[in-house]
């Protein structure tokens, strides 16, 4: 339930975000929207969604040892890239992925919630850099770099990676001190991948080199390390799309590839490939 002036408190941008998202099943389903004027200026909305019982969060915190099943994580992945390519085939980026706004049902079904960063972006439009929980935060992000689509693939390689060792990959404490803590795993990115519309130089970070990512997540195998270092690739227009990662080789064996991979592809997906903005 929320109390706000109705222009600050639902903006078009949200209206056709929840539009769009209604019917779709990979998205919290939103079943009545309730509107009360208070008075001429303030207005009472409550959103009535689907229950689900638990967050990604508390479902990693319940699982017992020795962790989430990698089948498991692999069906829980196709979800959220199926979800995330109907988001960016039509120009809407998340930009808040992190466990608490992926929601389980009992069946194992994922659900993507709270979109209130949500945006509808064109290539010509700017859009703020206060985005995305910082242990998810994507470094074109941190850097304060143009961005589009890709910082939702780079919170989705953090969460793969987090869904394997329950605990976040990058815990930085401020953007900087995130940047850090990215290239001590990723090594410091080449002069020629580091972005020339940032006020922060790349030589203000000491030379680092990458560390075996098996080290990092030992539990995972070597197409599901592919798959992981695509997502977590600094330079944005050479990081995977979520329309690429669904036909990657570690999807082949998944049980529901076959049979989900076309219903759940939009036709629309070329916006997906365009990794700028």
């Amino acid at each position: 339930v929320g109390y706000w002036f109705w222009s600050e408190w639902l903006p078009p941008t949200g209206c056709h975000v929840t539009h769009l998202f209604h019917s779709f099943i990979l998205f919290l389903r939103l079943f009545d929207v309730c509107i009360v004027s208070r008075t001429d200026r303030e207005t009472k909305l409550t959103l009535v969604f689907e229950h689900v019982d638990q967050d990604l969060t508390t479902y990693l915190e319940k699982a017992p040892e020795p962790g989430v099943p990698p089948e498991t994580i692999k069906d829980m992945m196709f979800q959220l890239l199926c979800g995330l390519d109907f988001l960016h085939s039509h120009r809407v980026v998340h930009r808040d992925l992190k466990p608490q706004n992926i929601l389980v049902t009992s069946s194992g079904q994922i659900k993507l919630a709270d979109f209130g960063l949500a945006r509808i972006y064109s290539f010509q439009m700017a859009l703020t850099s206060v985005v995305v929980t910082l242990w998810y935060r994507a470094p074109e992000v941190l850097l304060q770099s143009s961005y589009a689509t890709p910082v939702d693939l780079w919170s989705v390689g953090c969460i793969f990676a987090e869904m394997f060792r329950r605990r976040a990959l990058f815990r930085g404490n401020s953007d900087v001190d995130q940047l850090g803590k990215i290239f001590d795993v990723l090594g410091l990115p080449s002069e020629d991948d580091w972005p020339c519309d940032v006020a922060l130089p790349r030589d203000a970070f000491s030379l680092r080199s990458a560390q075996p990512i098996q080290e990092i997540v030992p539990e995972i195998n070597e197409l599901g390390k592919d798959l992981l270092l695509k997502f977590l690739t600094f330079n944005p227009e050479k990081r995977i799309s979520a329309f690429s990662a669904l036909s990657h080789a570690y999807f082949m064996d998944h049980e529901k590839h076959t049979e989900n991979q076309n219903s759940c592809l939009s036709p629309n997906h070329s916006s997906t490939e365009e990794n700028t903005a």
